[in-house]
């Protein structure tokens, strides 16, 4: 059995790998917590950016930073780009179906151990897909009892990811808690998958008779950065857009307004428009406590034209 090393550069590799797991875990709950405040297309546009941001980051890009500390002596590993690609899309597509089997259901635990169910399956098969994207002249085999609990952790963190995706309510400190819970459970499946793994020198080519690959530098290296720029523009995103509790006040305020106006015979898309508008505009004047009078005025202002009232509403 060849003799292999996983913390070549000692804890740069994995230190970095967790904290990547982790903001990818983080701007995925953020979204997620938006996408709750939210119906029909715009909650699917918010679960599927949080998806982007925990299948790529919080799992994809965390494995492959690992796996650059990954080394066997006297060996140059390279990886096949068809299985390295395609171990990203299911990432993606699987905890994708996750957020969406939660996000659009109607609650309770069976919803929730499916679609975590579904995550860790998915998330152990990016794993050994991504393991059998490498070459090399060797052979690979797994211990089969440490293969089974690598999928049930991950099992237990997709599950967990979920259930902190449904229980989080944007507060930061519990979403960066859970964040941090989080990546140490995709950490911890992919490094006992890790300790699954036998290398063992093949005579004929092993690995590498199986095609061509690319060397990490030249193909990890500009998928992580790519992918490390997309979590920095979601999180732009997300801290431009509205938080989940700011968004519910505003639909309850606009839902006031809509049925005050009804009952006094005013335009209700008119006025709702009219207060929104001003509403964000004290907002991004940093005069949230002023949203509330700045609403009223503008009902206020609605009301005496649709009632043909000639005075000005109260400054």
């Amino acid at each position: 059995m060849a003799h292999v090393h996983n913390f070549s550069y000692g804890l740069l590799n994995p230190g970095l790998a967790y904290l990547v797991s982790c903001l990818g875990c983080f701007l995925g709950l953020q979204c997620t917590a938006r996408a709750r405040a939210h119906q029909g297309a715009s909650r699917a546009r918010w679960l599927t950016l949080a998806a982007l941001s925990i299948g790529t980051a919080g799992i994809w890009v965390m494995h492959f930073i690992a796996m650059l500390g990954f080394t066997i002596p006297g060996q140059t590993i390279s990886y096949n780009v068809f299985y390295t690609i395609a171990s990203m899309l299911i990432s993606v597509i699987v905890v994708t179906i996750g957020l969406f089997i939660v996000g659009f259901g109607i609650g309770g635990l069976r919803p929730l151990l499916l679609g975590g169910t579904i995550i860790g399956i998915g998330v152990a098969l990016m794993h050994y897909m991504g393991m059998f994207a490498m070459r090399m002249p060797d052979t690979m085999s797994y211990n089969p009892g440490l293969v089974v609990l690598s999928v049930v952790i991950a099992i237990v963190a997709g599950t967990a990811a979920l259930w902190a995706a449904l229980r989080m309510r944007g507060r930061m400190l519990i979403t960066l808690g859970a964040s941090l819970v989080m990546g140490v459970a995709v950490s911890g499946m992919h490094y006992t998958g890790m300790a699954a793994l036998h290398i063992f020198p093949a005579i004929d080519g092993g690995m590498a008779a199986m095609g061509s690959g690319v060397s990490g530098t030249t193909l990890l290296v500009p998928l992580i950065l790519g992918i490390s720029i997309l979590a920095f523009l979601v999180t732009i995103i997300v801290s431009l857009a509205p938080s989940e509790a700011e968004v519910r006040e505003e639909a309850e305020l606009m839902d006031r307004i809509s049925r005050l106006s009804k009952e006094l015979g005013g335009h209700p898309q008119s006025l709702a428009a009219t207060a929104r508008v001003r509403c964000r505009a004290a907002r991004l004047a940093g005069h949230d406590h002023a949203v509330p009078a700045v609403a009223g005025r503008a009902v206020a202002a609605g009301f005496a034209a649709a009632c043909g009232g000639g005075a000005a509403a109260p400054r």
